[in-house]
């Protein structure tokens, strides 16, 4: 009876130790499992931000060139030090620039299984849509009837008068007055405007107000003229698209936003003038989309992947 005892705790004992070995092994399993696999997804975390940074960097230059787009692709890349994980690059110009990029990744505990390392894949794409609201307009609008031709010449009128082609106001944002008209054409309204608001127009003839800023904007831009690529450029403003709201008296009192447009200022004011002398063009710049506003070249951007 007592060898019976004894072989029964001898085979515990045994049984007890194959069944730490065994859940040692799966614990140690498990930690590299989750090793592997954190690191893993540290690194296609940090792969999606660098894609999602390219596509939208990218997608400014979507109104310009194709060689733009790749060219700013890459340099987002370059500046993250992964100038060989693109593996496609998709470019719709005027609409959308998509980007996948794949990364090879050395693993630690799946070596012992034979896998050195797994690819990473990252993709994200970026499009244009028409800004619905936005900080920094000048106060100056143009009605919507009115056909827009990109890179024709048009004269923005900023006298109590009419253009030939159709109204074009001057407007008191942020208020009335000279001065203020002169700061907001200088630096932007810096506050928020969004389609639906309604705006009272300015009244008066402040064409010498205006030349003074315009010519500082021309001076203050070094690309030569034409060129509408530099993004950093003192010649275009954005302005308001609208509609007219309170028509009265034969005077334009109020209007009500429907969109916005980039207006390239192509040469000085002189002093006689009194409209500002320009082109509308296609641009990707600050501001938000919102649902209902006037295409008119003047594009915000936002990732779609």
């Amino acid at each position: 009876m007592l060898q019976v005892i004894k072989r029964i705790v001898k085979e515990e004992q045994g049984n007890t130790l194959f069944f730490g070995a065994i859940s040692l092994m799966v614990i140690l399993f498990i930690a590299g499992l989750a090793l592997d696999g954190s690191l893993l997804y540290m690194k296609k975390s940090q792969l999606q931000k660098e894609a999602n940074a390219a596509v939208l960097s990218g997608a400014q230059e979507l109104t310009t060139t194709e060689q733009k787009v790749t060219g700013t692709v890459q340099t987002i890349l370059n500046a993250h030090k992964d100038t060989t994980a693109m593996s496609k690059l998709d470019i719709k110009m005027g609409e959308k620039v998509a980007l996948t990029l794949t990364k090879p990744v050395n693993l630690t505990f799946a070596r012992l299984f034979g896998i050195e390392k797994v690819n990473v894949k990252a993709r994200a794409a970026s499009g244009l849509n028409a800004i619905g609201k936005s900080i920094g307009a000048a106060p100056l609008g143009i009605d919507e009837s009115i056909s827009l031709q990109y890179y024709k010449e048009y004269k923005l009128k900023v006298d109590s008068s009419d253009s030939i082609s159709g109204n074009f106001g001057v407007l008191a944002l942020g208020g009335p007055g000279a001065k203020t008209y002169e700061q907001n054409l200088r630096d932007g309204y810096q506050s928020e405007i969004r389609i639906n608001d309604i705006i009272n127009t300015e009244t008066g003839n402040i064409a010498g107000k205006t030349r003074d800023v315009i010519n500082q904007r021309v001076n203050g831009c070094s690309q030569p003229p034409g060129d509408y690529s530099l993004r950093q450029c003192s010649r275009i403003i954005l302005v308001l698209v609208y509609k007219p709201y309170n028509y009265t008296s034969g005077q334009m009192k109020q209007i009500q936003v429907t969109g916005f447009a980039y207006f390239y200022i192509t040469t000085p004011m002189s002093t006689n003038d009194t409209s500002i002398t320009g082109v509308f063009i296609k641009r990707a710049g600050e501001g938000t989309y919102v649902e209902g506003a006037k295409d008119r070249g003047a594009y915000s951007i936002r990732l779609t992947e």
